[in-house]
């Protein structure tokens, strides 16, 4: 007998039990849907695709602690729109950031020959090698791997605060021994 889970109940139930198949069931029966309403926000395919892999990828991570009353239908689709926000709030962030980048990089290669550039950079590196390890580790995840603090809270088994504190201890780490 072929498993139906044409009912949210039924499917939510077999989604707790880890049933793959109701998994499966799950993304044919939403996939593209929730591209399509993804990449209405976004406004950009693979993004669209990105945002809804990571909506079921967090289901099925957090699939126990689903409940029955849940609609499935609304609660994708507003998981779908939540994870636009988090990765807008992230890219925005990131712009933000790669603009200082740009900003202080044409300051120093106005001022300075490129041997001094270059000089910079490695010191910066050393730095960042000889952070306390979880400083350290926090931070190549979020600016070498582009994990948000969220992402990283969750691989690394830490609250977001944590996160968020490794990442300006680092920088002000950094920022002290360059002065010197």
């Amino acid at each position: 007998m072929a498993d139906d889970f044409s009912d949210d109940i039924t499917l939510i139930e077999a989604l707790e039990r880890g049933d793959e198949k109701a998994f499966a069931y799950l993304m044919q029966h939403y996939f593209k849907k929730l591209c399509v309403y993804a990449q209405s926000l976004c406004k950009d395919k693979d993004q669209a695709e990105d945002i809804v892999q990571n909506v079921f990828l967090k289901l099925w991570r957090r699939r126990e602690n689903l409940t029955t009353s849940l609609k499935l239908n609304s609660f994708l689709y507003k998981s779908v729109y939540n994870e636009f926000i988090d990765q807008y709030r992230q890219t925005k962030k990131v712009i933000l950031l790669e603009k200082k980048h740009i900003d202080s990089l044409s300051k120093v290669l106005d001022e300075e020959p490129d041997s001094n550039f270059e000089k910079l950079v490695k010191t910066i590196n050393t730095e960042i090698d000889n952070l306390p390890q979880k400083c350290k580790e926090v931070l190549i995840l979020s600016k070498k791997e582009g994990l948000t603090n969220i992402e990283i809270a969750e691989f690394l088994k830490i609250s977001i605060k944590s996160v968020e504190s490794h990442i300006t201890k680092a920088y002000k780490i950094i920022k002290d021994r360059i002065k010197k």
